[in-house]
């Protein structure tokens, strides 16, 4: 476990490497809703342990794993992902940036997200695995941004060649909480993704008012949600 961590780590420092080492599967999804620009409100929260009982957690009810599978990995911008972790007995990989100025954060969240991305082609931890991404929507797909970044990928949707797909949408909705990307590699050898689906998370029970929106639609989140409506919007 040591050495797990240890390697998981370098993740967060600078992503180092030349040979492909691709897991098999790549899920993301975006951190849950916010009461402020660091921190989950309670529909957050309450996403978070609704997702390690249907989907990420060990023995979920509609688990996105295969049977006698675990996830190589957490890796995460927020603390969204560290119930699933813990119910794997995994680390959750965090690869956040301390409070600063709006454009410092903005600046170290896009040199995060190049780094966890060389580390997933490059790191023999992932190789041929499942592993789970939390992060900022903007930074998984913003067409604005993309076009705004000089040639620079900064957005997983480049970083991880999904613009090689179809089908793949170029923004994430600002209001969209509950949809899972799933990237599968294929081809032995490539960085380039072979398939790609969208999962929708529905919950019931105990978590059926969690948000459940169709994609792009209105969450019906209000003020007093506790969740911060307007920091959505950044």
């Amino acid at each position: 476990m040591v050495i797990r961590l240890a390697l998981a780590l370098l993740l967060c420092l600078a992503g180092i490497g030349t040979t492909l080492a691709m897991p098999t599967r790549i899920i993301i999804l975006r951190h849950g809703e916010k009461a402020d620009k660091w921190n989950l409100c309670d529909v957050g929260q309450e996403r978070g342990d609704a997702l390690v009982a249907n989907y990420l957690g060990c023995g979920a009810a509609k688990s996105l794993f295969a049977p006698n599978e675990a996830p190589a990995g957490f890796l995460a911008t927020l603390e969204l992902a560290s119930p699933a972790a813990m119910s794997w007995h995994q680390p959750d990989t965090l690869c956040s940036v301390l409070p600063q100025k709006d454009a410092d954060k903005e600046e170290a969240l896009d040199r995060r997200t190049q780094e966890a991305a060389n580390d997933l082609e490059v790191n023999p931890l992932w190789q041929g695995k499942t592993v789970v991404m939390v992060w900022e929507h903007k930074l998984i797909a913003n067409k604005k941004l993309e076009k705004s970044s000089s040639g620079q990928a900064v957005t997983l949707r480049e970083l991880l060649h999904l613009d090689q797909l179809s089908g793949v949408p170029q923004t994430w909705p600002s209001g969209t909480y509950d949809y899972f990307w799933i990237i599968e590699y294929g081809n032995r050898g490539s960085d380039v993704p072979t398939r790609f689906s969208m999962v929708k998370q529905e919950f019931s029970g105990d978590y059926d008012d969690i948000p459940a929106n169709d994609w792009d639609e209105p969450n019906g989140l209000d003020p007093e949600s506790g969740c911060d409506l307007k920091g959505a919007q950044d």
